[in-house]
């Protein structure tokens, strides 16, 4: 079994959902499309969005991404942030228009500059990976910040990391951690992951692997690869837990069933070295934990 946690991820993606412009839009009736649509055409921009949102999704119309580009960019070149932020996703996916990464930039940032947050952490994260601009840490830190201050979660855990590595901003593990517990307390799943990875090396925190087992197991609940990892390790080492090898080879298990291809074959033959220290009763209990914990995080919609 190998001797260390893994390594820290950097936390957050692209944010992969569209916004809709309404909180909480509900699917259309026939009657609610051609109502709005008559405020569409008359050059209603938040019915103009909320059409192009609909056509994105299917919700109400036949699912089309060109006509969703068309009706957000109507929106957008009206000021209208949410689709702004939305014509940006669709040129930096490539959903209803040639894949444009300098034209995503550009639609983020005239959202991001109207304090649209998600818009903020993709400005950021363009920035970050030097897509459609200079590859560019500084700038990534400060928009990332904007939306970390309005409460964005990726964008808190994205920033955490970047204190934690020291990337567009001096090494500064406690500001890692405020904003890693702040993403964490949301929910991201990074989050938790790096304030466990935190805990468990007493960087911007004391050392304690009970808190680290806490926060890896929230990460790990929520089907991340890695955290699943640390949560067996620990149950290997009796690290903030009683030491208890069925609990450490079904979270390296289904570590090694969900991880990236980088990583599945270390966590497969960590599993296998960990099974060689086992009973067979104790092998078959871990395996039956195993697809239990899959099954019911499959049920509520886990993948």
């Amino acid at each position: 079994m190998t001797t260390s946690l893994v390594r820290r991820l950097l936390g957050g993606v692209l944010a992969v959902l569209l916004v809709s412009g309404v909180a909480g839009a509900q699917t259309p009736t026939p009657t609610d499309i051609a109502a709005l649509r008559v405020d569409a055409d008359a050059g209603d921009a938040s019915s103009q969005s909320l059409l192009g949102y609909y056509y994105s999704t299917g919700q109400g119309v036949p699912q089309d991404d060109a006509q969703a580009a068309s009706w957000c960019r109507q929106a957008a070149e009206q000021g209208y942030a949410d689709a702004q932020y939305n014509l940006g996703f669709m040129y930096d996916t490539g959903r209803g228009v040639p894949q444009d990464y300098v034209e995503a930039v550009a639609w983020y940032r005239q959202a991001a500059e109207q304090g649209h947050a998600i818009a903020q952490y993709n400005l950021g994260a363009m920035y970050r990976t030097g897509q459609g601009v200079p590859q560019d840490d500084a700038q990534a830190v400060a928009w990332h910040r904007q939306a970390a201050e309005q409460g964005y979660a990726a964008a808190q855990s994205n920033l955490g990391a970047m204190y934690a590595a020291g990337q567009g901003v001096p090494q500064d593990y406690a500001q890692a951690v405020t904003w890693y517990r702040q993403a964490a307390e949301q929910g991201n799943a990074a989050a938790q992951y790096n304030l466990g990875l935190m805990y468990a090396a007493g960087q911007g925190v004391p050392q304690d692997y009970a808190q680290a087992v806490t926060w890896s197991r929230q990460a790990a609940e929520q089907g991340l690869a890695n955290a699943q990892y640390n949560l067996g390790f620990m149950y290997y080492t009796g690290k903030g837990v009683p030491q208890d090898f069925v609990e450490a080879h079904k979270w390296s298990n289904l570590a090694a069933s969900r991880a990236s291809a980088e990583n599945q074959a270390e966590y497969a033959e960590i599993r296998d070295a960990l099974a060689e220290k086992m009973t067979p009763t104790q092998i078959e209990a871990a395996q039956t934990l195993a697809r239990e914990w899959l099954a019911a995080f499959e049920k509520r919609g886990g993948k």
